[in-house]
């Protein structure tokens, strides 16, 4: 069962940028990413991470588990 990702897509926006220039980060292609944001395909733990990096906040913020964007201190 895939997970739907309801934040990815607005944080994507909130920064004007494409799904491409979103997968080109990742390092994925852009089917693959758009999969994701509908919900088709779960993302790994890694490129979890790497998406909290890349909007600057956590893992937490993108499970919808948190409405604090800020991400946790190191």
């Amino acid at each position: 069962m895939s997970m739907i990702y309801h934040r990815i897509k607005d944080l994507r926006e909130n920064k004007d940028m494409t799904q491409q220039q979103m997968a080109d980060l990742l390092h994925i292609n852009r089917r693959t990413y758009s999969a994701y944001e509908n919900g088709v395909n779960s993302m790994t733990p890694e490129t979890l991470c790497k998406l909290a990096d890349i909007h600057n906040t956590s893992v937490d913020h993108l499970l919808n588990r948190t409405d604090i964007i800020k991400p946790y201190e190191k």
